[in-house]
């Protein structure tokens, strides 16, 4: 069977211990001694301590229901989440726009359709795809085109899979690179990872669940059960604490029988999760600092604890007894590539940046936060008065994440001449010979934009910028460039190789990041490398709903130009701008309207809402 999804084990820097049989790694709680924690949490009432053993106990119940479904079973369940999470997507975005601030009307509550409700339904789609063709025999990958890609590598081309994703996000398309030296015909074999070998269960696995994206606990949740034969426990951060009903709703064809529990708490009852012997593996979407307490017991109380947590970081001893995978965000630059642009470029691609900053108030593992220009391109100084009008105009929405105030002071003390926008919520750092230090290695993970500047032109100026975000840049989720056609095609193969060189797990050309994040046909982590002690953006990945073994990269490539000006330059779209750009008029509206779609394929209502993202 190939391997899943490359979770770190926590004995990483000592010899593997031969590997458990599969009787010993499906043997019952009780024979197994898995009803107890690995150390008591102190602070955790008896009660809540209580509450948990019992759902781990029904999970590895569950665990071993799972591996006795067929394929065409799993797939009939999926069928039946996709039905529930029909059935609340109207409350699942209202209720994530409230607790984030939007108010009701507003444009940018289409964010939280297109990153909630939609998002779980396009993955279930592919999801229930991919079991229905395993169940007959076929491949996932049966009728996806495969194209070479620079260094060795094979490009399978996975986005669009269907004439509605052609048609809702046209001028779009994403490439799952594999890793160098695996072959199409390997990667067709391999696609299916637990899949091919259902009966074989993978035990529990906790996710602790992102505060910032209702859709991520939700995808993290699936991929544990299909990519590793999983069954979770699901535990919500704090902030998506308003969710829980909703998620229990949508989710309620996997909580009945014992595929999935969802809980809530704080640290203690992170704490007592991780470390309980019941729990097979752990997820986590979260930042470093998170992943390092974890692992290693960092961010003590005491200078001794933290002390210690150093000492076993050192010699290679964590904490955690158990394997994990994380995703944990990243500095993203974005590359802009100089070329002879319009005046509409300019302004257009100046709300495309805005947009991958500012998107959920800047909340995003994925959000663009340093700009790489050239100093030397002749539309320098109009690029740069276009970007801090598109950021100063925006619209105004709450900096709702927590400790946010605390990362824009730490901001405005590393940059005390950062220009201050929309009411001081926003910070814009032109580094201009400053050191760039804190801007490239901090993810504020709030709104803060910088720009750098470096030398050259054209390939020139390419390769010095891929050689930056790689070296000088913290983390390694993903990187945006902004290119136009005409600069494109006069650099040839020289861009296709700039890609290759670029060391990040997802790539957006002419788009954001985010986009590979929305498409289940494309995996989503850091670029593979990362060690439990220098763990970066993370390990693994997740969504990868074509269940692709040794993924590297997703590449998505969108339009330079919206419709109609597309056109003119060559470009294939009647995408005009796009509803998740922050500035769309019609955002909320033609969001609602691509999920509603999606709900009930209502080619009328459709129509309605191709119309209202013309007024965008």
């Amino acid at each position: 069977m190939p391997s899943a999804a490359n979770a770190v084990p926590t004995a990483a820097k000592k010899p593997a211990a031969p590997a458990k049989s599969t009787a010993a790694r499906r043997r019952p709680p009780a024979e197994a001694k898995r009803g107890a924690p690995q150390a008591s949490t102190p602070s955790l009432p008896e009660e809540v301590r209580a509450r948990l053993d019992d759902d781990i106990a029904a999970l590895r119940t569950g665990s071993r229901s799972w591996a006795q479904l067929t394929l065409d079973q799993r797939a009939r369940l999926l069928a039946r989440v996709r039905d529930e999470v029909t059935r609340v997507a109207e409350e699942w975005a209202d209720t994530a726009s409230t607790a984030k601030g939007i108010e009701p009307g507003h444009p940018l509550r289409g964010e939280e359709w297109l990153a909630g409700p939609y998002a779980a339904l396009v993955a279930l789609d592919a999801y229930i795809g991919s079991l229905r063709a395993l169940a007959k025999g076929e491949s996932p990958l049966a009728g996806v085109k495969a194209t070479p890609a620079p260094g060795g590598r094979v490009a399978l081309h996975t986005f669009p899979m269907t004439a509605t994703d052609g048609l809702l996000l046209s001028g779009y398309t994403g490439e799952l690179w594999l890793r160098a030296g695996v072959s199409e015909d390997q990667a067709r074999a391999d696609a299916g990872l637990a899949q091919l070998a259902p009966t074989v269960s993978g035990g529990v696995g906790l996710v602790l669940g992102a505060g910032n994206v209702p859709a991520i606990p939700v995808l993290d949740v699936l991929y544990e059960l299909l990519a590793h034969n999983r069954v979770a426990l699901l535990k919500l951060n704090p902030t998506m604490d308003a969710l829980l009903p909703v998620f229990e709703r949508a989710l309620a064809p996997l909580i009945e029988p014992g595929f999935l529990r969802i809980v809530t708490g704080g640290a203690d009852v992170g704490t007592h999760l991780t470390r309980h012997d019941g729990i097979d593996h752990v997820h986590i979407t979260g930042a470093e600092a998170t992943f390092d307490a974890i692992v290693w017991g960092a961010g003590g109380k005491t200078p001794q604890a933290r002390a210690a947590a150093r000492r076993r970081k050192r010699e290679g001893r964590p904490l955690l007894r158990k394997p994990i995978t994380a995703e944990l965000g990243g500095v993203s630059p974005i590359i802009v590539v100089p070329g002879r642009w319009t005046e509409a470029d300019l302004r257009y691609q100046a709300e495309h940046i805005v947009t991958m900053r500012l998107h959920n108030s800047g909340h995003n593992c994925i959000a663009g936060q340093v700009v790489l220009m050239s100093r030397d391109w002749a539309q320098r100084d109009a690029f740069l008065e276009a970007l801090r009008t598109a950021y100063a105009s925006a619209p105004e929405r709450p900096v709702w994440y927590p400790n946010s105030d605390d990362k824009l002071a730490a901001a405005a003390d590393a940059y005390p001449d950062a220009e201050w926008l929309a009411g001081r919520t926003r910070a814009l750092i032109a580094v201009d010979g400053a050191d760039a230090s804190a801007l490239q290695t901090t993810e504020y993970f709030a709104p803060v934009l910088g720009v750098v500047e470096l030398p050259g032109l054209g390939q020139e100026f390419l390769d010095a910028a891929v050689r930056h975000a790689n070296d000088q840049l913290a983390g390694t989720l993903g990187a945006n460039i902004l290119i136009d056609p005409e600069t494109q095609k006069a650099l040839g193969d020289g861009f296709e190789r700039a890609l290759a060189d670029l060391r990040y797990g997802a790539i957006a050309v002419n788009a954001w990041t985010a986009f590979v994040f929305l498409t289940p046909t494309l995996s989503w982590g850091a670029f593979p490398g990362n060690t439990l002690d220098a763990i970066g953006s993370g390990v693994g990945v997740v969504h990868n709903a074509l269940l692709v073994d040794a993924t590297e990269r997703s590449v998505v490539r969108g339009p330079f130009r919206p419709f109609p000006r597309a056109i003119t330059g060559g470009e294939r779209t009647v995408l005009p701008k796009p509803p998740w750009f922050v500035t769309s008029r019609t955002g909320a509206t033609v969001s609602e309207g691509f999920t509603r779609f999606r709900m009930d394929g209502s080619w009328a209502r459709l129509l309605g809402t191709l119309a209202a993202a013309f007024r965008a």
